[in-house]
């Protein structure tokens, strides 16, 4: 019988010893990390449409390069072809794209709200379609 309110001290004398290891382990919300303004994620940029002056669609980025120092170099951006046949991929600078969040409004890829979304909308280039296909073909 006195082995029941032995073991039952023993758990309660135990109990705040291993709550406080776990409360030393936690990190606060001021130590997280804040996401820094004009930043999108590369595998979000992928899939991202690309429209003209006129506002038509006239291709999709389909891959971001990026240099052996870690600089995005460009993006891929296919052009024209049917369920990726028949495509033509051209390599492009991030200065020759306007990204935007919404038709006709450009970013910088901040955002006055704290969600953050992490890529553009669309982006919009100053050439045809025609243009983009007479240009040379980026191959892997």
């Amino acid at each position: 019988m006195r082995l029941i309110p032995a073991v039952l001290l023993a758990c309660t004398l135990a109990t705040p010893m291993a709550m406080a290891q776990n409360t030393a382990m936690t990190p606060s919300a001021a130590d997280a990390p804040i996401s820094a303004a004009g930043q999108w994620r590369a595998s979000k940029l992928v899939g991202v449409n690309i429209y003209n002056e006129q506002d038509d669609k006239i291709g999709q980025i389909d891959d971001v390069i990026v240099d052996s120092s870690g600089k995005v170099d460009g993006v891929v951006v296919s052009v024209g072809g049917f369920l990726s046949m028949g495509e033509h991929n051209v390599m492009m600078k991030l200065n020759q794209i306007k990204f935007a969040n919404k038709a006709g409004t450009t970013t910088t890829g901040s955002s006055s709200s704290d969600s953050k979304q992490w890529y553009p909308d669309r982006g919009t280039v100053n050439a045809t379609k025609d243009q983009l296909k007479a240009m040379p073909q980026f191959k892997y």
